[in-house]
């Protein structure tokens, strides 16, 4: 293949055209030849670069702020619910669990709640699961039957109702004494904490079922959790039968009275 010739640089092309002016020639005969086409290139695909538009400006001549992107809205988190623990006595506690509403059925069918009666700074208390019909007229936990079936048992641990604490699982009663659901428990909870946390005390008795399984978290039968100490919370433990459940199987009291002398031993009192 021919290759194109090569083209004069351009300061030989003027010295030639003034070697020519120099001898009078003033008009070159064109030259026929072939026209020299640019080869074509071979199409290969070139990697574009990305355009660039440069930021327009605003009106006193600064870079405009680029456009605000949409992101997905994420909710706020939740306000945080007032919190029982922020009570710093037992009588704010008492206060704020009388206006509390956390369940609407608890809280229209009660007369009043029922807080708790005792030494505030008792070493020993003792748990039912919720008011009765009696505990809601006076608003004084175990002051029926059960509640004098109790007192008995507090002496025959040589104590006194004054020198330990009495409180529920639920401040309010339930209509016709059914047991608390477990929204109910769960709605109390942080009250029942924060009253173990201002009394502090070191040994807990849990009266029934509903108590027993609400307070260690779990769905452990009365009978197996009956007879042993657990420890929860720092504090030790004792399980036994609620007094109403006595009061309906009077069998069982021996084993309550064995519960009794576990506790008792804990607190150094040999029955």
């Amino acid at each position: 293949m021919d290759q194109p010739p090569s083209l004069p640089s351009p300061r030989a092309l003027t010295q030639r055209l003034e070697s020519l002016q120099a001898a009078g020639v003033t008009l070159l005969p064109r030259r026929e030849g072939r026209v020299l086409e640019a080869p074509t290139a071979t199409r290969e695909a070139v990697p574009t670069a990305p355009l660039r538009v440069p930021p327009t400006t605003n009106v006193a001549g600064s870079p405009a702020p680029p456009a605000a992107t949409s992101a997905p809205l994420v909710p706020p988190p939740p306000s945080p619910v007032p919190a029982a623990s922020a009570a710093p006595t037992l009588e704010v506690l008492c206060s704020e669990v009388a206006g509390c509403t956390a369940c609407p059925e608890l809280a229209a069918t009660r007369t009043q709640t029922v807080f708790g009666v005792g030494n505030p700074t008792a070493r020993l208390c003792f748990m039912g699961e919720a008011p009765g019909a009696d505990e809601d007229r006076l608003g004084e936990p175990f002051v029926g039957r059960a509640g004098q079936l109790l007192d008995k048992m507090i002496e025959a641990c040589t104590l006194s109702r004054g020198e330990v604490y009495i409180l529920n699982v639920l401040k309010c009663r339930p209509p016709g004494n059914r047991n608390p659901t477990p929204d109910e428990a769960r709605n109390c909870r942080g009250y029942l904490q924060r009253q173990l946390e201002l009394i502090d005390p070191e040994y807990i008795c849990c009266l029934g079922a509903v108590a027993a399984q609400n307070f260690l978290q779990t769905d452990t039968p009365i009978g197996r959790l009956r007879g042993r100490v657990h420890e929860h919370a720092g504090r030790k433990v004792v399980c036994t039968y609620h007094p109403a459940y006595l009061l309906r199987n009077p069998s069982a009291k021996k084993y309550a009275w064995d519960d009794l002398k576990l506790l008792m031993r804990q607190l150094g009192v040999e029955l």
